[in-house]
């Protein structure tokens, strides 16, 4: 049987309400608003095929990061 080895990667999804967590690259909080639909990118982080943690983006970070875990799904 085979191992499968995960790889980092990332996601594009919309800011929901009540969301605190705070952006990977410019280090502001990721933040919901009601009247402007804003996008954030999730990143799933494996060190060694392990998953080690995950981070936050807004969408314009993670562009100017320069895609740091590949394009966004």
């Amino acid at each position: 049987m085979s191992v499968k080895i995960h790889n980092s990667r990332a996601v594009t999804r919309p800011i929901e309400p009540g969301s605190s967590v705070v952006c990977a690259s410019c280090g502001l909080p990721v933040k919901f608003t009601a009247k402007i639909r804003h996008w954030q990118v999730i990143a799933n982080i494996y060190v060694d095929g392990i998953w080690d943690r995950v981070e936050h983006y807004h969408a314009e970070c993670y562009e100017g990061a320069g895609r740091p875990y590949g394009s966004a799904a």
